[in-house]
């Protein structure tokens, strides 16, 4: 089976031989650290070998609750902020159809307690109306304000709507295994119950029950997510920088750092794409800014952004470098066909698929790129399916703990999310 691959070709006018011979030591005591637990943060790190030691009973227990929620509802709300929802959304942005289907006991899936809007909230409430629902809340503590006041809101509507024993019944909580509000009210409750383990945190909690739960609710194939990420785990076990494509974007970030392009645009030309893009800046951006450092994560979705942000990658700053993510075998053959009055000009492009026209978008917006002093790095997709999601997932999980090791920060805490809940607490009167 095709794997992920690494494109370099386009990096020869940026960088040298030291880009990838200078950190070759800091990489491998990197590759030791992750993999021995011996690094900062290493109390944080159960991602690294969880996909070779996966629970195989906890897989069958996901799948048999995800099959008891599909046959009970129509609308499943998952309530989660940052980790607790950005993988499960990227999940199922990209492996599910663009547009509802009627595919029989395949829910519809939202999201709620991602912010603070009422608005949202309250047509969330208008929506629930004539459906049935089931609720997955994931929270560690269970006083994350976001989902928690949202699942405030939405167990209040699921009691009045079923009654407390139904309501219990259609509830699960994604949680700690032994304390936290949540876990003592879903105890209380006797809501089901999924564990977010202790040593990963949020934004690597993808191939866990926060993840996984929601997307095998939707239809996606969790199994082959899982082998994604095993073939990942192996593939990527090679401590040498010249061998491990993962260990070299890390190396090829750090060397566009020091050298001044501080900004890395994860580049897309599929909508499929959109939220691991997301999932994306979490991942990076709470993992490796701190202590004034960091390169600045953001994601783009081209072509949609050619037309507003073409430009400045172009001309603006060179401060830049991009990593395009390339999906080989788009998965469709929609053809152009051919007008005989070809008033738009387009006649030469009769007979193409828009994905041979995308493609050639993708190589000419490169090239462009490149000329204009941005350096890009291409991430090979073989095609868009569970098991390239989860090999993927685990590809950038494990490039950022190195990242940020060469980096010299400790890629698994968030010390700096805490400082806006402070004032946010202060201003609403939250006691002591």
């Amino acid at each position: 089976m095709k794997t992920v691959t690494l494109e370099e070709k386009y990096l020869k006018e940026f960088v040298g031989d030291e880009a990838l011979k200078d950190p070759e030591d800091q990489v491998r005591e990197a590759h030791y650290a992750l993999h021995n637990q011996t690094g900062r943060g290493s109390g944080f790190v159960g991602w690294v070998n969880q996909p070779r030691d996966f629970d195989g009973e906890e897989l069958e227990k996901i799948k048999k609750v995800a099959k008891k929620i599909r046959c009970n509802c129509d609308l499943f709300i998952v309530v989660g902020i940052g980790g607790s929802y950005l993988g499960a959304k990227a999940g199922i942005e990209m492996l599910t159809p663009f547009f509802p289907t009627d595919e029989p006991d395949v829910p519809e899936v939202v999201f709620a307690g991602h912010h603070l809007s009422g608005r949202y909230l309250e047509e969330l409430l208008e929506y629930m109306e004539g459906r049935e629902v089931a609720v997955n809340v994931i929270s560690k503590s269970g006083t994350t304000t976001e989902p928690a006041i949202a699942f405030r809101v939405l167990k209040t509507y699921m009691e009045e709507k079923y009654g407390k024993k139904e309501a219990a019944e259609r509830i699960v909580a994604t949680t700690d295994k032994e304390k936290g509000a949540l876990k003592t009210l879903a105890k209380k409750e006797g809501y089901e119950t999924f564990v977010v383990p202790d040593d990963i945190g949020g934004r690597y909690s993808v191939l866990t029950p926060v993840g996984l739960l929601p997307m095998a609710v939707a239809g996606v194939d969790i199994d082959e997510m899982v082998k994604g990420a095993k073939s990942a785990y192996d593939h990527l076990l090679e401590e040498s920088i010249k061998k491990n494509p993962c260990y070299r974007y890390s190396a090829y970030r750090n060397y566009f750092y020091k050298k001044g392009k501080k900004i890395e645009l994860l580049v897309n030309f599929d909508p499929r794409l959109f939220y691991f893009g997301e999932w994306f800046k979490q991942l990076f951006g709470e993992s490796e800014g701190k202590e004034k450092k960091g390169i600045f994560p953001a994601s783009l979705h081209f072509t949609t952004d050619l037309h507003s942000m073409g430009q400045y990658i172009q001309e603006g700053e060179r401060t830049l470098f991009e990593t395009v993510l390339r999906v080989e075998d788009e998965g469709a053959e929609l053809k152009i066909e051919k007008d005989h009055k070809n008033l738009d000009g387009l006649n030469y492009l009769a007979g193409k698929t828009f994905g041979e026209v995308n493609d050639k978008a993708l190589e000419g917006t490169v090239e462009a790129h490149v000329e204009g002093g941005v350096p890009v790095m291409i991430i090979d997709i073989p095609k868009i399916d569970a098991y390239s999601f989860g090999y993927l997932v685990y590809f950038f999980m494990k490039a950022c703990g190195i990242s940020g090791y060469l980096l010299d920060v400790n890629p698994f805490d968030q010390p700096g999310v805490e400082a806006y809940k402070k004032n946010m607490f202060r201003l609403l009167g939250k006691p002591e």
